[in-house]
């Protein structure tokens, strides 16, 4: 059996995509470049640098990296604004009794995620006392898929990545995970998730018991 258990925690835990989707869409409005869901779907499980490169590929012009920075800015001022309407009813289907079950049991928990507004997200829907750890885009220096997040929060929890389960919903994030050496559980589908053994639409259909035996 598993000792810890790695959530990712957009799409996981807590969903903003509809957030980070408007943020995008406001951004690219104004900078004139075409913007749909289809786009914002391979801007999941990313950073944000990396997911403006792929807004601007519909771009009538190019932009020097200080206008991309200043870019990344902007969209992520708008993403905030959106978060402030974030309450504790936002918290996915079986996400907090699945933290509470964990804490129960004395597994270790931890947060990895991408986002520089992970403790923000928490904060605002009320899990940032449910975990051990939290390692975001604050902290890292390469986002997912590289390993890096889930290496450092096994770290923070004390655990050796054998010992660690990783909880993802983007492909991005299984390839970290199965780079990291941890078991992967994917939330989503098949579709969502091709070649992802062990899935659920949420965390409402899992049992920890079973979550910690996946190898």
């Amino acid at each position: 059996m598993k000792s810890a258990v790695i959530f990712d925690l957009d799409g996981v835990l807590v969903t903003t995509d509809e957030m980070h989707y408007r943020g995008w869409k406001k951004l690219a409005e104004e900078e004139g470049i075409p913007f749909d869901r289809s786009v914002n779907s391979r801007q999941r499980g990313v950073s944000r640098m990396e997911s403006l490169e792929v807004m601007l590929e519909r771009a009538p012009k190019s932009y020097t990296t200080e206008e991309k920075l200043e870019m990344a800015e902007r969209k992520n001022n708008y993403y905030r604004e959106f978060l402030a309407t974030l309450t504790p009813g936002s918290v996915l289907p079986g996400a907090r009794e699945m933290l509470l079950r964990l804490r129960e049991m004395g597994i270790k928990t931890a947060i990895g995620s991408s986002s520089r507004n992970a403790p923000t997200i928490m904060k605002q829907v009320g899990i940032e006392g449910l975990v051990d750890a939290v390692v975001d885009g604050n902290g890292i220096r390469a986002s997912k898929p590289d390993p890096e997040v889930f290496l450092l929060a096994a770290e923070a929890v004390g655990c050796t990545p054998e010992q660690c389960v990783v909880v993802e919903d983007a492909t991005a994030g299984v390839e970290a995970g199965r780079r990291a050496g941890m078991a992967v559980f994917g939330i989503g589908t098949p579709e969502s998730l091709p070649g992802v053994e062990h899935l659920a639409v949420n965390l409402a259909g899992v049992t920890a018991e079973n979550l910690l035996k996946i190898h």
